[in-house]
């Protein structure tokens, strides 16, 4: 192994230890007791304490947050795949005149910040009285996560050789035909992308959620933690654990979904 490569090798390291710090120091300081987090902040655990992550789920409305926060990346995740496909697979395959500067006007709103779009949107939202309401919710979150997933998409499709749409078509198949049964079946790396990456915007947001989820009971994880955060700012350990907690429905989606996320990371990169 030549210099350049032990040298690649150690920021490597660097970088993964970074990035596993933070994580490490969760989940290990969510299984001390509130005394021993007291004497020792870093050190491992005498005793593991799970007693921290019983009470995060029986003494408060943990799972209730994490119910709504479901509710929210299902709905928007199933509407923006569903139109994102349909629209991808027009500006990929499909030639019409202003394909791409349909695609080019999508893709420019992903450089767009939603917190320009907070007021408006929220004007229009009283109008129409979907303030506090899930598909209200779903419907920003969907746009917000469209145009990537549109992006994406589209990339991919173009990818797909172009004699498989030929045999189709000579078979007497029709263009949605030819997207169900012979796009979609080799696009599952990419789709597999998309949904771990717009899950994970929708569930790790906040700001849609406090703005336009106003009432308790509609109260998202983020928004949760922030108010549980703040009733026991005391008990870092509790605390702690719910954060494990709320971090635990994502982490699984990922490690389920590894292998086709990485290929569908690639999608694209070669042909």
């Amino acid at each position: 192994m030549n210099a350049g490569n032990i040298l690649r090798h150690i920021v490597l390291l660097f970088a993964c230890f970074l990035a596993l710090v933070p994580t490490l120091y969760m989940i290990v300081t969510a299984l001390k007791s509130d005394e021993e987090y007291a004497i020792d902040k870093l050190g491992l655990p005498d005793q593991l304490v799970i007693e921290n992550f019983r009470a995060v789920l029986v003494d408060s409305p943990f799972l209730f947050w994490m119910l709504n926060s479901a509710i929210l990346v299902a709905g928007a995740v199933l509407l923006s795949t569903a139109v994102s496909v349909l629209a991808a697979y027009a500006i990929a395959t499909m030639p019409f005149k202003g394909r791409s500067t349909l695609l080019a006007l999508s893709t420019s709103l992903m450089a767009v910040p939603p917190v320009v779009m907070i007021v408006p949107l929220f004007v229009l939202y009283t109008r129409l009285d979907l303030v506090s309401t899930y598909h209200g919710a779903i419907l920003i979150y969907a746009g917000l996560i469209t145009p990537f997933s549109v992006y994406l998409l589209t990339t991919f499709f173009r990818t797909v050789p172009r004699e498989l749409f030929e045999a189709a078509y000579i078979d007497g198949a029709g263009s949605f035909t030819v997207l169900m049964r012979v796009v979609l079946p080799l696009s599952a790396p990419a789709l597999v992308t998309l949904v771990v990456v717009n899950a994970l915007y929708v569930w790790n947001d906040l700001l849609i959620a406090i703005i336009f989820l106003q009432e308790d009971a509609k109260r998202t994880l983020m928004a949760g933690i922030s108010v549980f955060q703040g009733r026991y700012n005391n008990q870092v350990p509790l605390t702690m654990a719910g954060m494990v907690i709320a971090s635990a429905p994502m982490f699984i989606l990922y490690v389920v979904f590894q292998k086709q996320f990485i290929r569908g990371l690639m999608a694209g990169a070669i042909k």
